[in-house]
């Protein structure tokens, strides 16, 4: 096939933004506003809402029910991802950093750095379709690219697989996202199973493996259902650790109490491979975060959500995606939203799910497994990611030749067009072995 150049800056094409501006409608006053961060459960949603939880019991699983269009995000959860990936510059300087204690601080502070990165409303993405798949690039402020690669492996339960990497860089970021829903009364939970890998591909340790970082993630809690008002809460706790160094931190992240305490609060305590205590980190993980020397005592400003400049991802423009692709499978009901129109929002969301019926009941009927296309199930028992990019990237292939793999995948940079391998099931596609990288 024949790539694109494989720098492209920000004026080159037709891109388009996962920023703000994207999710933002022009009133009759031609005031821009921000669909995202308007509270739309007025006396009419509540109700539809209750007619909703009537017919609940507390623990019950939530992902086989239908929710109101007026609670959902205008972008999928595989574009969702994207938010903990938009603190790059976090991320380069841990790779840069010599000390392993220091590369660890800063892979602490990049994790925590995305969490503040959603609507101010109490809105939840859109779940992605069985089959359904997003990709993206950022031209990074050093001058290199980074690359997303992101989809939907299971419907029921929900699996959202992807990847990232910044080949000039060596860094590699490999992850799934399972989220549980649960129905508690006055308050709905999105238990979030999964795990994010991230390596540090030229960073080597004794046995010639890349040094490796391991991230769960919190809890998400919609309080206020029944009374009171509705808000978005973080709770329970995330742990990342490294593997390789030993180092380790479990943050707690704080609910509000019915009486006492605050919300958004963090605290987490980070351990060296010997299990002795080195800092505190605390605060708020959408404000400012601080972190305590426990040798010295000293505190000092860890994290400061305002203070740092999300990069949002760039995507192909509409007209080169494929049906299956995040904006344009719901561009109809994206675009309902941000007007305001639930109605039809409801109708095109309605259009989408059913087909995805239709097509499941065709599959068991015919006795056919549905495989995904980009991600194909790993073959180490040991592995803690259950679906990987189908294509092997080698570790110590030149940059060029990693950049080629990812965009021979599938396309992520303007101008790429799908290639007739595309349509068949990543188990069944050829894999290029170490060996064969010249």
């Amino acid at each position: 096939m024949v790539l694109p150049k494989l720098k492209l800056k920000p004026s080159l094409g037709k891109t388009e933004h996962t920023d703000a501006s994207n999710a933002t409608t022009t009133t009759s006053s031609n005031t821009a506003v921000n669909t995202e961060d308007i509270d739309e459960v007025d006396e009419q949603g509540q109700s539809i809402l209750m007619g909703i939880i009537t017919q609940l019991r507390p623990g019950c699983d939530l992902s086989r029910i239908t929710l109101p269009t007026f609670i959902l995000e205008r972008k999928s959860m595989l574009e969702r991802i994207t938010n903990q990936l938009q603190q790059p510059e976090i991320l380069l300087a841990a790779h840069k950093a010599k000390d392993p204690l220091e590369r660890f601080l800063l892979c602490v502070k990049f994790y925590l750095s995305g969490w503040h990165i959603a609507p101010k409303a109490v809105k939840k993405p859109l779940n992605p379709v069985l089959g359904e798949f997003f990709t993206a690039y950022w031209d990074l402020p050093n001058g290199h690219q980074a690359y997303y690669i992101a989809e939907q492996t299971s419907h029921h339960p929900p699996k959202s697989s992807y990847f990232y990497m910044i080949p000039e860089d060596h860094i590699r970021i490999d992850g799934a996202v399972l989220p549980k829903s649960r129905f508690l009364g006055n308050s709905t939970a999105a238990l979030m199973d999964g795990v994010t890998v991230l390596q540090f591909l030229d960073i080597l340790d004794s046995e010639g493996q890349p040094e490796k970082y391991t991230f769960t993630q919190p809890n998400m809690y919609a309080r206020g259902i029944l009374f009171g008002k509705m808000r978005i809460e973080l709770g329970d706790h995330m742990i990342i650790k490294s593997s390789t160094t030993g180092y380790s931190i479990d943050i707690e992240f704080k609910t509000k109490g019915f009486i006492s305490g605050t919300y958004d609060a963090i605290e987490g305590i980070i351990k060296d491979k010997a299990g002795k205590s080195l800092f505190e980190i605390t605060g708020k993980w959408n404000g400012v975060m601080h972190i305590k020397d426990l040798s010295t005592g000293k505190k000092t400003v860890f994290c400061d959500v305002a203070k740092t400049t999300p990069l949002p991802p760039k995507v192909r423009p509409l007209e080169e995606q494929g049906d299956f692709e995040s904006r344009k499978l719901w561009k109809h009901v994206t675009d309902a939203l941000g007007e305001r129109n639930h109605e039809i929002a409801t109708n095109e969301k309605f259009n989408i799910e059913d087909a995805q019926r239709v097509a499941t009941k065709k599959r068991t009927e015919e006795g056919v497994e549905f495989h995904p296309k980009l991600f194909k199930a790993s073959e180490d028992s040991d592995d803690e990611i259950e679906y990987k990019l189908y294509k092997h990237i080698p570790n110590d292939a030149d940059p060029i030749e990693q950049t080629r793999l990812i965009l021979e995948t599938v396309p992520i940079l303007p101008g790429q067009k799908f290639t007739p391998e595309f349509d068949i099931p990543a188990f069944k596609k050829l894999n290029i072995s170490d060996d064969s990288v010249e």
